[in-house]
């Protein structure tokens, strides 16, 4: 039994004439009636009798027609359904995004995907740079936006955002009136991100490059939030790096000083798997943020 038996068993017995099905379905009358013939010998039972020139349906036929309805019905609506999400006007993103970006970067991404596909229901995981690396290999998440460059071999990597990192004390810190020399930043104090966060790993590599090693650092405190850290070195006397974006409003407005240091842009990257296919919604989204995709083929 197949939905195109279906179609035509419910044409015939809606018009109770095989000619007008026929014309009805641009078929010919014979695989009309061979069609029907077909569904008739699976079932063995006879869904019409002919009454002169004319044919009605048998209570198996009328039986028949209800459930091939509900069947088409469902098929239609799974149709409709499927022309919905290729067409942006039905479905879900679902993304995982590191602390600052989620927190900075990406909401107003996120308004202007809302204002473009606003069928699209939207789901945001946030979590630090190597667990979305990891959901992404993984398959627990389609796309991930993580900062700075995580060895990630077996994921595709596109730039979509530059940002920068500075360091920042509070206004009464030494630092403030005047920049440590390399050798002079082990004796302050630090307020770092966890381990594993971009913003953390992006600072070790820069301390690396200047012939510093993380562990000889002062770590007073090592917290998951980018908003605790800047409270922290605001009334404290620590140090830390952080985005500018988290801490521009705090610079401006005298809470905290920006100390020179020669600390790289980092990069905030879309991470996804090469041999996992988009939906057309992560297609779009991709696109909105300037990443190449190449468009899936069925």
């Amino acid at each position: 039994m197949t939905l195109a038996q279906l179609r035509i068993f419910a044409a015939v017995a809606e018009r109770e004439h095989i000619t007008r099905a026929a014309e009805f379905l641009n078929l010919t009358q014979s695989a009309v009636s061979h069609a029907v013939t077909q569904l008739e010998g699976e079932f063995q039972l006879a869904f019409f009798s002919r009454i002169g020139r004319r044919i009605e349906l048998t209570p198996a036929g009328r039986l028949f027609l209800e459930e091939a309805r509900t069947v088409l019905n469902r098929a239609n609506i799974a149709r409709e359904r499927m022309f919905d999400l290729a067409g942006l006007r039905d479905g879900s993103l679902r993304l995982h995004a590191s602390h600052t970006i989620a927190s900075y970067w990406l909401p107003a991404r996120l308004n202007a995907f809302r204002a473009a596909y606003p069928g699209i229901r939207l789901h945001v995981t946030i979590a630090n740079t190597r667990d979305i690396a990891a959901g992404v290999q993984s398959g627990e998440a389609s796309i991930g936006l993580v900062e700075g460059d995580l060895p990630t071999p077996d994921l595709h990597s596109d730039v979509v955002a530059q940002d920068q990192l500075l360091l920042v004390v509070a206004p009464d810190h030494p630092w403030a009136s005047t920049p440590p020399a390399t050798r002079d930043l082990a004796r302050s104090p630090w307020v770092l991100r966890e381990a594993g966060s971009g913003t953390r790993i992006e600072f070790e590599h820069a301390l690396h490059a200047l012939g510093v090693d993380p562990a000889d650092l002062d770590v007073m405190l090592e917290v998951a939030s980018n908003e605790a850290m800047a409270s922290a070195v605001e009334t404290g006397t620590a140090a830390a790096v952080l985005s500018a974006s988290v801490v521009a409003g705090r610079i401006e407005a005298g809470l905290l000083c920006a100390v020179p240091m020669n600390l790289p842009d980092r990069q905030f990257r879309a991470l996804r798997h090469p041999q996992r296919r988009l939906s057309p919604a992560e297609t779009a989204f991709l696109a909105l943020l300037g990443a190449p995709v190449t468009v899936n083929k069925p």
